[in-house]
């Protein structure tokens, strides 16, 4: 019977205080070192209790289980998707190029679109979730995919090369509930050749 841990929080690929002004050093630090962890704790305790469960061989409420294992890998695995796909201050933003750029300006026309559409997206999530911008490797076509919590309309099989969190443990402490001036402000963070690399890898 398997009881490992299957998750572990990810280190940042920069420092807390990087990413300010756009992302202050307190708001960063909550939201990695407490809601991200909540994550990676929530899943692993359910998978102790499937254990636990399987060994004593007794029955759960498996439709309330695996919902809660889904939004709990759903936050973690977003999470992780995120961090890298922020940049420090000075170091991200601009417009994308190679592939990537290549790619959003067929589809939408230019960047100009798609920022304004992922904006558009990610300002207009009901109550907590994330906008991300996927690939559908059966058409070619980059598609801006909205989630709802981290499991609620979701592409299933979509690659995801980036994200934004718009829940409000993501930006409050820096804007309070203006979610508009956080979505400004994640373009000056983006990591574009990050999100570039997961396009390459996604098409290999």
């Amino acid at each position: 019977m398997n009881t490992t841990k299957f998750y572990n929080l990810p280190q940042l690929p920069y420092g807390y205080k990087d990413l300010a002004p756009y992302i202050s050093e307190e708001q960063l630090t909550i939201h990695h070192q407490k809601h991200h962890q909540a994550y990676v704790n929530g899943t692993n305790a359910i998978f102790e209790k499937l254990d636990k469960a399987r060994k004593d061989v007794t029955d759960l409420d498996i439709k309330s289980t695996l919902k809660n294992l889904s939004f709990n890998i759903g936050g973690h695995l977003l999470h992780s998707l995120f961090w890298p796909n922020l940049a420090p201050a000075g170091k991200g933003g601009g417009k994308p190029s190679g592939m990537l750029g290549d790619a959003l300006d067929k589809e939408f026309g230019s960047f100009e679109r798609f920022k304004k559409e992922f904006a558009q997206v990610a300002v207009s999530v009901e109550g907590s979730g994330w906008a991300a911008l996927t690939f559908c490797k059966q058409t070619n076509r980059p598609i801006i995919m909205q989630i709802e919590k981290h499991n609620t309309n979701i592409y299933p099989a979509f690659g995801i090369l980036m994200v934004l969190d718009v829940w409000e443990h993501a930006y409050y402490l820096d804007y309070k509930n203006q979610r508009a001036k956080f979505v400004d402000a994640f373009w000056n963070i983006v990591n574009w050749d990050e999100v570039n690399n997961r396009l390459e890898e996604l098409l290999k």
